[in-house]
């Protein structure tokens, strides 16, 4: 059996959660992926992976070694590529995720010439409200906004989104323009919630070191940034969202800004990878990019 690309077909597999997928992607029939994987198995003296009918999933102990296999594997590609400068030279799959408006209002327009620089590098991007399993998933990398949680995780700080208050000027046309924190008492705002069903905090307003929370009408509550968004185009309330996202849109004057002394707090946007001792070049040169490619829009 050859190890390494056993490794390689394994943590395929486990990224995907299919054996057909894997294979797929590999070019290889899907009954070799599966012999590659029983005959790691029982040279492991454990079971890596969970099998049904609908998806593989890894065992802890498949995790463990699908960590140990991606640090393998990087440190090889590094050494294959250790006197090699030509960015022509980086390849491989890059597996990232970032927030809906990010990657299409800022990282998607700017890639090509990423990738023109690094043809040889291949980019699966996810984008949704989700928070993805940076480990289980097989990420390289994630941008997120907000607050962190202790996950064992890298996370490397990228500077802070102004948060802005806006409405449509359909609504405002209707309701008039708030000017004080009262005035929102006959005004609605479209709440934005992860989890449906949880109680909404109101409009909310940072005075330098605490934040407020105002309760105001509103009848919508929704579980995704694109519908928060449309939402507000659609007169259906005002919103509080990250300046960036709203720029073109006040900019057109389909957006208008309100309330400009009683924003939220600014919200922190973060870079997190996995703990690696080693980072595949690609990863390395990734993430550079990233980090320079958003400086244009934080604080």
């Amino acid at each position: 059996m050859d190890k390494i690309h056993a490794m390689q077909v394994f943590v395929r597999v486990a990224e995907l959660q299919s054996f057909t997928r894997a294979a797929e992607s590999l070019g290889l029939p899907k009954g070799s992926l599966s012999r590659q994987l029983q005959a790691l198995e029982n040279e492991m003296g454990t079971r890596l992976l969970h099998r049904t009918t609908r998806r593989v999933q890894l065992t802890q102990d498949g995790l463990v070694y699908y960590e140990r296999c991606r640090d393998v594997l990087a440190t090889l590609e590094e050494m294959d590529s250790l006197f090699q400068h030509d960015p022509a030279s980086i390849s491989g799959r890059l597996r990232v995720d970032m927030p809906v408006s990010l990657a299409c209002d800022y990282i998607l327009p700017l890639l090509p010439d990423f990738l023109q620089q690094y043809p040889g590098i291949e980019l699966e991007l996810s984008s949704s409200d989700r928070r993805v399993d940076v480990i289980r998933e097989g990420f390289d990398c994630v941008i997120r906004g907000g607050a962190l949680d202790d996950s064992g995780l890298i996370a490397r700080p990228l500077g802070m989104l102004t948060q802005i208050n806006c409405a449509s000027p359909d609504y405002l046309e209707r309701f008039g323009i708030p000017v004080t924190l009262e005035d929102l008492a006959t005004h609605a705002v479209v709440h934005y919630s992860q989890q449906l069903g949880s109680q909404p905090q109101g409009f909310e307003f940072f005075d330098g070191k605490t934040r407020h929370f105002i309760k105001t009408g509103g009848t919508v509550t929704v579980n995704s940034t694109e519908a928060y968004r449309v939402a507000c185009l659609s007169g259906l309330g005002i919103i509080q969202a990250p300046e960036c996202g709203m720029r073109q849109a006040i900019k057109d004057k389909r957006l208008i800004e309100i309330l400009p002394h009683f924003r939220a707090e600014p919200l922190p946007l973060s870079l997190i990878y996995p703990h690696r001792r080693n980072l595949a070049r690609r990863v390395h040169v990734f993430m550079e990019w990233l980090t320079q490619a958003t400086k244009r829009y934080v604080a």
